[in-house]
């Protein structure tokens, strides 16, 4: 069975890619010929996904714009969050409900996606279906380019847990269903809130990335990432 629908998270401002992000949204910034957007896009149209929300807020008409001109066989929604920042988890919240009791993606354009990660994303959907839970898709912290990751999470047995020293770096990749954001009966807030439920109660699952892990955060890292022609 394969995921036909995902969000894409756009809403964020971009505070520590300054001054790259005082006229351009991050995920219309550009590596090689494409932007951070359009290859996130790609990469779940490439996978079979049909239906996808995009939340923004920062220079929003942009990011309207773009996907207004950009052709696509996927149905592509905006859900706007121009007059409030509803956080990761509030923005998916309300982004998602046209999903309805559907799983689906979520994915945060701020790495950098490829057609490497599509066997990847078929690992995770596996664990995904088998174990009936939330699912990350994770990376050791010593596949990242940034070497200043502290980790985020610990993974055993496709388990996910949170401990004093953590290895693994979230990708910027889940799967995940609506219902679980019911956890959580605020308007805005993170995922970390959804998550570390999900922690305690032993619910959170996990798959491990392979793949070297670009994550576009700083200008210093943009500029990094740029001159490796690792990409087109």
């Amino acid at each position: 069975m394969k995921v036909k629908h995902a969000m894409i998270l756009a809403a964020g401002l971009g505070t520590r890619m300054k001054p790259l992000t005082f006229k351009t949204p991050k995920p219309l910034i550009k590596i090689g010929n494409k932007n951070l957007l359009e290859r996130s896009i790609n990469l779940l149209e490439n996978y079979g996904v049909e239906q996808i929300v995009i939340n923004a807020h920062h220079l929003s008409d942009q990011i309207e714009k773009f996907i207004s001109d950009f052709k696509s066989k996927v149905k592509i929604t905006i859900s706007n969050e121009k007059d409030l920042l509803l956080d990761t988890g509030g923005g998916v919240k309300k982004g998602s409900k046209i999903f309805a009791k559907n799983p689906f993606f979520v994915l945060n354009p701020d790495t950098l996606w490829s057609s490497k990660y599509l066997e990847e994303m078929e690992s995770l959907e596996k664990i995904y279906f088998s174990s009936k839970k939330p699912c990350l898709l994770l990376v050791n912290k010593k596949l990242s380019l940034d070497s200043s990751f502290k980790g985020d999470f610990n993974l055993k047995n496709n388990v996910v847990s949170k401990d004093v020293n953590n290895n693994f770096i979230f990708t910027g990749l889940q799967l995940i269903e609506r219902n679980y954001l019911n956890y959580i009966d605020k308007k805005i807030f993170s995922m970390n809130e959804v998550w570390n439920k999900l922690i305690n109660e032993n619910k959170l699952y996990g798959f491990e990335s392979n793949l070297k892990f670009y994550h576009i955060n700083t200008e210093e890292m943009y500029k990094k990432i740029s001159n490796l022609n690792i990409t087109d």
